[in-house]
């Protein structure tokens, strides 16, 4: 059913509700999992950059660790990716260059003000443009 599914996380609750849907789902079918964290090309400006990407990807690398340790928990064999741009745009490439049959993610990650600022979210825009299937998992307020 699948061979390769493509789990983006951001490291919040909600993909963390995500994270677990992917792995389940990866066991049950024998799927390889492709963990996936993007650093968001527009959350510094010029003079900043270097700091807060160095921040950004140390952050990646901690939300990657949890998929690969919910995957080995699992017995699924589990990559990670860590790449810079626009998160629903990486998204979407990653699932075309990984050869991914589905994307499993949380339908937020953005609170407060960065909500409103993006014009949707990053979930939303993945399950729009997406010719693959997207199972996304909703934690509860």
């Amino acid at each position: 059913m699948y061979d390769a599914i493509l789990c983006p996380t951001d490291g919040s609750a909600g993909s963390a509700a995500a994270i677990e849907q992917a792995c389940d789902l990866a066991a049950l079918t024998g799927a390889r999992i492709h963990a996936l964290f993007v650093v968001d090309e527009a959350i510094a400006g010029a003079d900043e950059w270097d700091v807060v990407v160095e921040r950004e990807e140390e952050r990646g690398e901690r939300a990657l660790d949890a998929v690969a340790e919910a995957a080995t928990e699992r017995g699924v064999e589990a990559e990670r990716h860590l790449r810079r741009g626009r998160p629903h745009e990486e998204i979407l490439d990653a699932a075309a260059d990984y050869g991914v049959d589905l994307i499993v993610m949380g339908t937020h990650g953005r609170t407060g003000i960065g909500r409103f600022v993006t014009a949707g979210s990053v979930a939303e825009r993945v399950v729009r443009y997406s010719e693959l299937p997207v199972l996304t998992a909703h934690i509860g307020e």
